[in-house]
């Protein structure tokens, strides 16, 4: 490989405020905040608004569509008599 042209590959932070979940992985993205991890050291944090922790497949929360209804309300607004 060539030497510098590659991103900086290093520890980051991923946090999920609104699940409370944070996890330490490595990434080339970089950001200004810092948190302070739990095994002491400090790293840069990225705030993502989807996780594991919050994404409805994953939590077992999905809404099932129901198309059937629609279609029906759809025939009757504009379907032919």
């Amino acid at each position: 490989m060539k030497k510098s042209i590659h991103p900086d590959y290093h520890p980051v932070v991923f946090r999920d405020p609104g699940a409370d979940f944070a996890f330490l992985t490595r990434s080339t993205i970089t950001s200004d905040k810092t948190v302070q991890w739990a095994d002491g050291n400090t790293y840069p944090v990225v705030d993502v608004d989807v996780s594991c922790a919050s994404h409805p497949f994953y939590t077992g929360r999905n809404r099932v569509l129901d198309a059937a209804g629609r279609v029906e309300r759809f025939n009757q607004r504009y379907g032919r008599s």
